[in-house]
């Protein structure tokens, strides 16, 4: 299947490639109507990490119309990274430029590549448009679209998608994308819907524990994002019930006094940029052993030492990079396995995403997004 895709792919982008690019308005997330030359020649990822949407769109040629991206792919997921490099060894060429926001993109390097369009995520908006790039990459004649699957991933992820599948001339992949990632959650809210009125734990999931000083305790999640798959998962986000936004914090009291049945931290390869190492490698070929040491050495702090979830073994650490691509639905599967066993026993989280890396993307699947401290993850 993998290589009858791969062939079709090949011969779309040969007839692609043979016509000219027609004139088109596409509506970004913000609501901006935008004239476009689609599908776009030469495109500026503006995170990097937009690439886990693009080579599910273009497979193995994803990186033939992308002339540049941002460096936080290599900074905030190098695991995810190398397998790229690994099968399209050329990327380690491609330029990289910095975050908007930060004040470190050259957009005098970026007007030298001559990309049709920047794609930035959501949260940049504000910066971008205070600090005038929006004008001066207008003038340079670089199309600014802004997508989201982080700040409301539950109203701008399919829609980015589509988005994305006009840009890279994908529009039919991008359906099947939209078509197998709601049907992969469907798998649990539907089994959860004809279950009835079943008890959902109290759930408290840490944003990035262990990755800096800075925040020692304890960055959680509002209603939305990871908030909202723990809800969709058959859980209770105890965030939720104080924080608003996407992220906040709550004071080690809180979640003594809130009792969380399941505690769960996000955790990725942040070697490059962490001051203290003590957050856990979870992601693509992580070592489970390594990764569950460092989880349980962060469970010896104050707040988490005395709670019962943390006795139990009822602990786990998730990939934090599935809070910024559309494929929630894998810890969708691996939470409601997680809070209810028997209900889920069948479900198989770790095929499910070997099966999504064989159906649609160009490299191959290795396993390490999840690990938890008690035996089976129960």
């Amino acid at each position: 299947m993998r290589v009858l895709n791969n062939i079709v792919l090949a011969l779309v982008a040969a007839v692609i490639a043979a016509a000219p690019a027609v004139a088109a308005e596409i509506t970004d997330v913000t609501g901006r109507k935008i004239e476009i030359e689609l599908p776009a020649k030469r495109i500026l990822l503006g995170e990097a990490r937009q690439i886990h949407i693009a080579a599910a769109l273009k497979g193995e040629l994803v990186f033939d119309t992308i002339v540049g991206w941002r460096d936080d792919l290599i900074k905030k997921d190098p695991d995810s990274y190398d397998g790229y490099r690994e099968r399209f060894p050329a990327i380690e060429k491609l330029p990289r430029f910095g975050y908007i926001p930060s004040g470190d993109f050259s957009l005098e390097a970026a007007i030298a590549l001559k990309p049709d369009v920047l794609t930035l995520n959501l949260e940049a908006q504000q910066a971008v448009e205070e600090s005038g790039f929006m004008d001066k990459a207008a003038a340079a004649g670089i199309i600014v679209v802004f997508l989201d699957f982080r700040v409301d991933p539950a109203k701008n992820s399919e829609k980015s998608l589509e988005i994305l599948g006009q840009i890279f001339g994908a529009e039919a992949r991008a359906k099947e994308f939209i078509d197998y990632r709601r049907a992969q959650i469907a798998v649990v809210t539907d089994r959860l819907a004809k279950a009835g009125a079943i008890e959902r734990p109290k759930v408290f999931i840490e944003r990035s524990p262990g990755i800096t000083g800075e925040t020692a305790c304890c960055r959680t999640f509002g209603p939305a994002n990871f908030g909202e798959m723990v809800e969709k998962s058959g859980g209770h986000n105890i965030g939720s019930d104080v924080i608003t936004a996407t992220f906040g914090d709550l004071n080690p009291e809180q979640i003594v006094v809130a009792k969380p049945d399941h505690v769960i931290v996000t955790g990725s390869n942040w070697s490059a940029e962490s001051d203290i190492n003590q957050f856990v490698s979870v992601g693509r070929g992580a070592d489970p052993q390594a990764a569950r040491e460092r989880l349980t050495r962060l469970m010896q702090r104050p707040a988490f030492a005395t709670l019962d979830a943390v006795k139990a073994g009822r602990v786990h650490a998730v990939w934090h990079q599935f809070y910024g691509a559309p494929y929630e639905f894998v810890p969708i599967q691996q939470f409601a396995k997680w809070f209810h066993p028997e209900l889920f026993a069948d479900i198989d989280p770790d095929r499910t995403f070997r099966e999504f890396h064989q159906e649609f993307l160009p490299i191959a699947y290795r396993p390490g997004y999840f690990v938890s401290l008690s035996e089976g993850g129960e």
